[in-house]
């Protein structure tokens, strides 16, 4: 463009919309009605008479190996289990010979040796041909010495690797001073828990016989654990190296008396957070450590403590029609019904429908009412939050508890003085939640220690749990419905998100994939709090979305997106619900109109299956990023939903718009 003598660029006015597009719009308009409809039926009918919602939560083959590895190291192996897991197990091998940890992923080294002594458990021969595809693979990337700690410490469990290959975990850290470096509370509560038991395990080092040999999956069996030189010592990988070889002598010198002590507490640290339903904070990898640290303590497996623990974890179980049998790493009821609440009724189910309300039951019945960890950084702070699952109380989490709420909003209830008193609990929890910068974390306040991540045994993931964008959005989103848009500290939230939007103009995704997930959650948040459409950075996020947008309408992330972002960031197959987030983020930022948008709303029309649902193989959830995927079977059916019924009806600060 070139500037004219008054300053402006020479640019031709827009162009008056014609016939033609209100015929296009109207007929967009009914489809997506159509479409709607189609899914509000579908939704309806997966509810739980209970009230609930829940979806398979899909993640890797780990989860399945290492319950195997569990019932063979306790002696409660079932041969139907034993075969319906490696049934599972096989159906997920890629044709190289190795397991991916998301959906069209790369191999990845770990999940491949476990589900390869997985099916070995299982009888499957190591010269059958898709067992020597996968030793050959793990033998070329170094073997078992290139996997993660925890891989290891389930082969150190049958003598298949050393425990004194092992980085060292003391169960003394049991006795740190909250105000110490390293404290159990610097760790986010998924690696706290699972830590804890560990320091048991760590300190028995036990080893059950092995049933075979695994020198095929070293690269060189002469020589399985090949020396590495350390770090310089000048940086914190070399301190934390050293520090673990002292902490190695200290395992061999270690008071006997005070030892015994450490470990008699962290076990009563473990029982006493043992939920109702016998698993330990709702997922999976702290119940298996949890299980076998007391069993090493001497609790027999009629024990009621490990005979629950042991029952919860048949009941993360998901059996296909073909016979597998996959294990859930966790289950999302809480979080899946709020979703789907939210879905229905931005799709135009009234809000007295007796199905809403049955969800709303539900949900009021789920509330946490009682002090978990939490409270240990803010112990004057009243209950008042939700969890993710159906049984946990130590850890409610303050994303369900501001998307509950704005479910619960939704909804006319017989009872509003019992809804209106479980939603001002929940807002003063979510607002004594708020953290230091003015954001919010997902399960703790201020968890922003970065030590734990330097130590040596910690390379499964993500261990604290920093604010984050996504979350952080959710809160301002309901802060803002609930009437506090002007509240400090709502506004203290939205300079933290305003300031944390990348260059490209999107924002980050912390438990969703990735910077679709973090801008589709943060327009509508600055849109509910006011923020207007022309504000400068809700016109970059438009430009971004634009851009990524994939040529068939959709938009798409793959997980690759959290290692390399310049090439991945916004980039992947079209998927409902990342579309759906394009979509949301679009309509919160005024822009129902765009061409952008109608293609969007195309895409989740024409890829709609008969029954009203959508299909996505795709993981589009993060546990951790790259780390940990997570494919969750509802969000293909409740974010089309309300993306749709927000495009069809108007979103949440919209008024309803009209044909």
């Amino acid at each position: 463009m070139t500037a004219t003598t008054d300053g402006s660029t020479g640019a031709l006015p827009p162009r008056a919309p014609s016939a033609s597009d209100a015929t296009a719009e109207k007929t967009d308009l009914t489809a997506a009605r159509r479409a709607t409809a189609r899914a509000t039926d579908h939704l309806l009918a997966l509810q739980d008479p209970a009230g609930w919602w829940k979806g398979d939560l899909e993640t890797n083959v780990t989860m399945d190996a290492e319950d195997l590895l569990l019932r063979q190291f306790l002696g409660v192996t079932d041969p139907k289990l034993t075969e319906a897991a490696a049934r599972f197990i096989r159906g997920e091998q890629s044709a190289d010979g190795t397991w991916a940890t998301f959906h069209g992923g790369p191999g990845e080294l770990s999940a491949t040796i476990e589900a390869y002594v997985a099916l070995r458990l299982a009888g499957d021969a190591p010269n059958a041909p898709h067992m020597a595809r996968a030793a050959a693979w793990i033998r070329d990337r170094g073997g078992i010495a290139s996997a993660r700690v925890f891989t290891r410490i389930w082969l150190a469990l049958f003598g298949w690797w050393r425990w004194e290959d092992l980085p060292e975990l003391p169960p003394e850290l049991i006795y740190v001073p909250k105000w110490l470096p390293l404290n159990i509370y610097d760790f986010g509560c998924w690696a706290r828990q699972t830590i804890v038991a560990l320091t048991i395990v760590s300190a028995k080092r036990p080893v059950r016989p092995a049933p075979f040999a695994l020198d095929e999956l070293h690269a060189d069996p002469r020589r399985p654990n090949p020396p590495r030189p350390l770090a310089p010592v000048t940086t914190w990988d070399g301190l934390f190296q050293r520090l673990d070889r002292a902490l190695h002598v200290y395992h061999k010198v270690a008071p006997r008396r005070l030892r015994r002590n450490a470990m008699r507490t962290a076990a009563q640290w473990i029982i006493e957070r043992q939920e109702n339903d016998g698993c330990w904070g709702g997922i999976q990898p702290p119940a298996v450590y949890s299980l076998i640290a007391l069993h090493l303590l001497g609790y027999d497996l009629d024990h009621p403590v490990l005979r629950h623990g042991l029952a919860s974890l048949d009941r993360f179980a998901v059996w296909r029609e073909d016979g597998a049998r996959m294990i859930e790493a966790c289950q999302s009821p809480v979080w899946d019904t709020c979703l789907a609440t939210i879905a229905l009724a931005d799709a135009g189910l009234p809000a007295d429908h007796p199905q809403l309300v049955k969800a709303a039951d539900w949900m009021l019945d789920e509330q946490v009412l009682r002090p978990g960890d939490w409270s240990v950084r803010r112990p004057q702070l009243p209950p008042g939050g939700w969890s993710f699952e159906f049984e946990n109380d130590n850890y409610p989490d303050i994303d369900d508890t501001a998307e509950v709420v704005l479910a619960l909003r939704r909804v006319e209830h017989p009872d509003p003085q019992r809804v209106d008193a479980a939603i001002r609990r929940a807002v003063r929890w979510n607002l004594g939640m708020q953290s230091r910068n003015g954001a919010w974390g997902a399960f703790d306040a201020d968890n922003t220690s970065r030590f734990p991540n330097r130590l040596p045994f910690c390379d499964f993931g993500e261990v604290i749990d920093p604010p984050s964008a996504d979350v952080t959005a959710h809160v301002v989103e309901m802060l803002a419905d609930v009437g506090r848009s002007h509240d400090p500290r709502t506004r203290r939230g939205l300079e933290w998100l305003l300031a944390e939007q990348e260059p490209s103009g999107a924002w980050f995704g912390r438990w969703g994939t990735n910077y679709v997930y973090g801008t589709g959650s943060v327009l509508p948040a600055l849109a509910a709090a006011g923020i207007p459409a022309s504000h400068p950075a809700v016109r970059r996020a438009v430009g971004w979305l634009e851009r990524v947008q994939n040529d068939d309408g959709g938009w798409g992330e793959d997980q690759r997106s959290y290692q390399d972002k310049n090439r991945w960031a916004g980039r992947g197959a079209s998927t409902p619900s990342q579309t759906a987030w394009g979509l949301m983020a679009l309509l919160a930022a005024g822009e129902r109109e765009s061409q952008a948008v109608r293609r969007g709303v195309r895409h989740l029309v024409d890829t709609q299956r008969a029954d009203g649902s959508w299909d996505e193989p795709h993981f589009t959830g993060t546990g951790f990023p790259w780390d940990f995927s997570i494919n969750y079977h509802l969000y293909r059916q409740v974010f089309p939903l309300t993306a749709l019924g927000r495009y069809v009806h108007g979103g949440p600060a919209d008024a309803p718009l009209g044909d």
